[in-house]
């Protein structure tokens, strides 16, 4: 009998797609160093100038502002070290639900950094950091504003144009990690005005161990990575083959495929069919949510035991970021919204591809209602 698999973790990382495995394939022999100054090594070179123009295209930047790192984690790292001149420092004002590498970024600044306020839905008070910035002024540093677009956890969307236009308002830099909403919402820099954003590739059918950093050209950043190449501030030999797979992942990257359907498919018939479920995070109804993000408590189970029967049928899916998955410690993002600590490792994430079929909704609908009936009648 033939295994169904149903991948619902593209929060996590996306498959390859078949034309990025294909131009993968044809490049495996291609390993000169890019450095090299032979004809090999130069076409390796004109590969990764190829993917900065494409890069640069897909978030509407200049190909200049455009650095490859080695992760989203390298990308919001480097963001961090933002270089003032002598008369200023940075003070950084950071979202509590910001990805692990920023929060562990800010535990080393830790004396200059001041986390926001979020309300129960993971939203950032926008009126407070007015006021926070307000007070700032009176202060001889530059503030640094740091958010995510939107909560890859909770499916949370932030207002990132206010966010950046407040810091804009009181003469600071905005940092915006856009890894978990990439996927799912393009990015237009020039629109927002964005100082600087980062993101990782494997969230848009790339290989991994390729991030991305965009910068305004008047930023200057001090090196996470001393070396020579990209520009000086995340050196090592690249990553031929993930920056070529970036290109062509988004070459045939299509937005329209990420909708909500399927999740709303799938929401509908859990809180019509299983009592004592909540949806965590922006309500449906707000348009504030990732279209594809389904983020769920189910009282009174264990999240680790649902998250493993589903999988005994072949569905997979998450109990939150993979970043925190292996770490029995509250997700901080849970935590900054005040979630009940009793609620908060009753949780499953679901994140859709956009590609399951009604035969595969019913699938996943059936298999959640069997699963939490199973782990409820243990008690």
């Amino acid at each position: 009998m033939e295994t169904i698999t149903i991948y619902l973790d593209n929060a996590a990382t996306t498959p390859l797609t078949d034309e990025v495995k294909q131009y993968i394939i044809k490049l495996l022999d291609q390993f000169a160093n890019p450095s090299s100054l032979y004809e090999a090594g130069q076409l390796n070179r004109q590969l990764i100038n190829q993917a900065r123009k494409t890069v640069a295209q897909f978030i509407h930047a200049n190909a200049k502002d455009i650095f490859f790192t080695p992760s989203g984690c390298a990308s919001n790292t480097l963001a961090t070290h933002i270089v003032t001149n002598n008369s200023f420092t940075c003070n950084y004002y950071y979202s509590p639900t910001a990805h692990k590498s920023i929060l562990h970024a800010m535990e080393s600044v830790k004396s200059l950094a001041f986390d926001l306020k979020v309300d129960h839905k993971g939203f950032i008070d926008i009126s407070y950091l007015d006021n926070l910035l307000t007070k700032h002024q009176f202060i001889s540093s530059i503030p640094i504003v740091i958010t995510e677009y939107a909560n890859s956890e909770i499916g949370t969307i932030q207002d990132v144009k206010s966010i950046i236009d407040i810091t804009h308002k009181h003469h600071g830099i905005c940092i915006v990690d856009c890894t978990g909403s990439i996927p799912s919402i393009p990015v237009d820099v020039k629109q927002l005005q964005a100082d600087i954003i980062t993101f990782s590739g494997h969230k848009l059918h790339a290989l991994k161990g390729c991030g991305v950093l965009y910068k305004k050209t008047s930023i200057q950043l001090s090196p996470l990575i001393y070396g020579s190449q990209e520009q000086g501030i995340c050196a090592g030999t690249e990553n031929i083959l993930g920056i070529a797979s970036l290109r062509k992942a988004l070459e045939h990257y299509n937005y329209s495929s990420i909708q909500s359907f399927n999740r709303d498919y799938v929401w509908n018939y859990i809180k019509s069919n299983i009592p004592n479920t909540y949806l965590v995070g922006a309500t449906i109804e707000s348009n504030k949510r990732l279209p594809n993000n389904l983020y769920l408590c189910f009282k009174n189970i264990d999240g680790d035991s649902l998250m493993m029967l589903l999988d005994l049928k072949g569905i997979q899916v998450s109990t939150g970021s993979a970043c925190v998955s292996n770490d029995y410690q509250p997700s901080p993002t849970l935590t900054a919204i005040g979630m009940d600590k009793l609620d908060i490792h009753s949780c499953i994430r679901i994140s859709f591809s956009g590609k399951e079929t009604i035969n595969e909704l019913n699938f996943i609908c059936e298999a959640i209602y069997t699963a939490v009936e199973t782990l409820r009648n243990l008690h």
